[in-house]
């Protein structure tokens, strides 16, 4: 098993950076047991994932050493307490600088793990983004994102269904190739269980 990005380390909690294509945690089969929790653990045995990201997507994840802290940050993202911050590259240039994106997602069962903007039956999800800049040489655009909810694959459903497909995404469509996903959790911010002390970590893109 190969390292993994430690962002930084103390008694109760763990920040990584996760590289692209790693799962974040198990999946099913032999096949998908390598993922950056299992190579966390072997580090360190107490740690224990709070949140995930995509496959595809790479950047800062929360873990928590022992079941008691587990607990309590767990509590933190459920009730968005956490705030996230992401960086892609996108098709197109923007209309606008800042803008919302207020669709319900749910999964597409029968081509999942897509997921589908549905105002039937979807939950509510919310993305808030902001242009940082745009290539006219590639016809893209750098924002970053924030999601307010959580929702699987939220970010890339929410670009995809604005015209501005997140580039190097084979599940909703990028019309521009890319070696990789251009997705990065970028920034996570939350008051420390305990202390109320806010805590801040930061990791730059790749791309």
């Amino acid at each position: 098993m190969s390292q993994f990005d430690l962002i930084y380390a103390d008694s109760d909690i763990l920040v990584v950076n996760k590289a692209p294509d790693l799962l974040s945690v198990p999946g099913r089969g032999p096949d998908k047991q390598d993922c950056l929790i299992h190579r966390v653990q072997a580090v360190y045995p107490d740690a224990l994932a709070v949140h995930r990201l995509d496959m595809a997507t790479s950047g800062l994840l929360l873990m928590a050493r022992g079941a008691a802290m587990h607990r309590q940050l767990s509590m933190l993202f459920q009730e968005r307490q956490v705030a996230k911050r992401y960086i892609a590259v996108v098709a197109g240039q923007l209309a606008t600088e800042t803008g919302e994106i207020n669709l319900p997602l749910i999964c597409d069962w029968p081509n999942r793990p897509r997921q589908m903007v549905s105002f039937e039956i979807g939950k509510p999800s919310l993305t808030r983004y902001r242009l940082l800049g745009f290539d006219v040489s590639s016809n893209s655009s750098r924002v970053e994102l924030e999601p307010i909810t959580g929702r699987s694959h939220q970010l890339r459903v929410h670009m995809a269904a604005l015209g501005h497909p997140i580039l190097g995404d084979d599940l909703y469509g990028s019309v521009t190739s890319a070696p990789r996903l251009l997705l990065h959790a970028t920034k996570l911010s939350f008051p420390m269980p305990g202390t109320d002390q806010w805590q801040s970590f930061e990791s730059p893109p790749d791309f």
